[in-house]
């Protein structure tokens, strides 16, 4: 063994055994264990379920397998934690895999100076035919991975791509040791890359920029990857200045969480106007407002695909046609869409100003009751009424929760052109104008960007009606609308009270 060689395998070991004993400390989660037949020994895991999950419920997670789980599960819980708290990636199963002798474990081959090197096979298929199953059967597992190692375990990473890609959806390597056996690594990529074609998988590499990178071989894996990574694999390698080989783990697991659910969004996909009316020759704007890098659209109904038009801030719609909007992400499942119908018509017809009306708010009548949806009003007596002024807000009703509200009256309308009426609750609500329903955003369900609807208005009177009702939880309702003057501002503004009337 050259002084190279044996310098980066004493450098390894040093360094690790820092990590672990830095990471010696109270681990979250359950531990438990697993008889394995194959390794002939008991293996200890840590496994840390969602803080959301409720025994007995029947939601299921993806499971984020971390090597060196002695040291490595409580920060990769902490990482994937607070990536969910940003809305960065789904609720996960982290299950930490201890260690019992990680030489022989994460080293594909043996070389004579690491004694018990080269059972990366046996400890592959202890992953495939043993540990996952059992996670899949004792835990609320959906039966999508994510394999995390850094270090050897990195070299294990790139070792179970390339042999068993079926079984982790993502691959993430840290700073991984590819200088291991004269950089066999580098050989068994550049042979088997080509059988990862059209699986649909991602691989994370990092290491530490300039000489750590070369030191631990990973700018040839690089170069290969450029040049031989085939059509369905999603890589990249990302190098880190200012880290060292343990310090560089925390960086590797943020980013490599972040690249394997890519495009995730938590929330609906959000566009406005979510439907309406279009007039012939009066094109209208359809708005995006969040990043459209990973959204495509069709406008004739048809299912967007990649190779559909990437959405832009807005796009301008010229005729009839259905939206649809679809966010890609690196796992199908988590794909998002919405799409809106907008069908040629004509100026909504207005009425002549009512006799016996005022401006200074709508009319309201308050109810209570509890409902997963809207009441049938008709068959209901208000137990409080009044007027939508000023003074109104729907946190001072006698109850915060189990009530319902129908607000009717007219809004004048002062400026000819398209309006958007925008329509925002929690729980249920639904508007309508002329006593047709515009907006339909019923059932239980918390703030999510609301719904909106563009037409066509002429000057005059529109009868208005919103029906709305609050079962528990927070409570709102917003009624706003964007007028012709506005509509290149984007610009939304409640119903001025001065434009809003209620019958004496």
């Amino acid at each position: 063994m050259n002084k190279i060689y044996s310098f980066l395998i004493l450098q390894v070991i040093i360094i690790c055994g820092l990590i672990n004993y830095a990471g010696a400390q109270d681990l979250p989660g359950k531990r438990d264990s697993i008889n394995s037949a194959i390794l002939k020994e008991k293996r200890v895991i840590q496994v840390v379920l969602p803080e959301k999950y409720k025994p007995g419920s029947a939601d299921k997670y993806d499971v984020v397998y971390v090597l060196d789980g002695d040291w490595n599960t409580k920060l990769m819980t902490q990482v994937q934690q607070f990536i969910e708290g940003e809305g960065g990636m789904p609720s996960t199963i982290v299950v930490g895999v201890l260690n019992t002798d990680r030489n022989r474990d994460f080293l594909p081959t043996h070389v004579d100076d690491t004694k018990t090197s080269g059972g990366a096979d046996k400890f592959l298929s202890f992953l495939k035919d043993e540990l996952i199953p059992y996670v899949n059967k004792t835990y609320p597992a959906d039966g999508d991975n994510i394999l995390f190692g850094h270090s050897f375990g990195g070299v294990f990473v790139a070792y179970a791509l390339l042999n068993e890609p079926q079984l982790f959806k993502s691959y993430i390597a840290a700073d991984p040791s590819f200088w291991w056996d004269k950089r066999i690594m580098h050989k068994q990529i550049k042979d088997k890359v080509a059988s990862l074609a059209n699986l649909n998988k991602s691989f994370f590499i990092t290491g530490r920029e300039g000489e750590g990178m070369t030191g631990m071989g990973i700018p040839p894996v690089d170069s290969m990857l450029k040049k031989d990574a085939p059509a369905g694999l999603s890589w990249k390698v990302s190098g880190y200045p200012d880290e060292t080989h343990g310090s560089v783990r925390l960086k590797s697991m943020y980013d490599g969480l972040k690249f394997s659910y890519s495009g995730y969004n938590p929330n609906s996909i959000q566009f406005h106007p979510t439907n309406g009316i279009i007039l012939k020759d009066k094109p209208i704007k359809v708005w995006y407002f969040a990043d459209t890098s990973k959204v495509h659209y069709t406008t004739d109904g048809t299912e967007p695909e990649l190779t559909s038009a990437i959405m832009k801030r807005e796009i301008i719609l010229t005729a009839p046609g259905k939206v649809i909007l679809k966010q890609f992400t690196s796992w199908a499942k988590y794909d998002r869409a919405a799409s809106g119908d907008f069908k040629a018509g004509e100026f909504l017809p207005a009425v002549a100003k009512i006799k016996n009306s005022k401006p200074g708010g709508f009319h309201y009548a308050y109810y209570e009751g509890t409902w997963d949806k809207l009441p049938d009003f008709k068959t209901l007596k208000p137990i409080k009424q009044g007027i939508t002024d000023s003074s109104f807000n729907i946190t001072k009703l006698p109850r915060q929760n189990n009530f319902a509200l129908l607000i009717d009256g007219y809004i004048e309308v002062k400026e000819e052109g398209y309006y958007i009426l925008g329509l925002d609750s929690d729980d249920g609500s639904k508007l309508y104008l002329n006593d047709q329903l515009l907006i339909d955003y019923n059932g239980l369900h918390g703030t999510r960007g609301g719904k909106s609807f563009i037409l066509p208005l002429k000057k005059g009177f529109y009868p208005i009606r919103v029906e709305y009702f609050q079962k528990d939880g927070d409570r709102k309702l917003e009624l706003e609308y964007v007028t012709p003057g506005n509509i290149e501002k984007k610009h939304s503004v409640a119903i001025p009270l001065e434009l809003q009337y209620s019958k004496n």
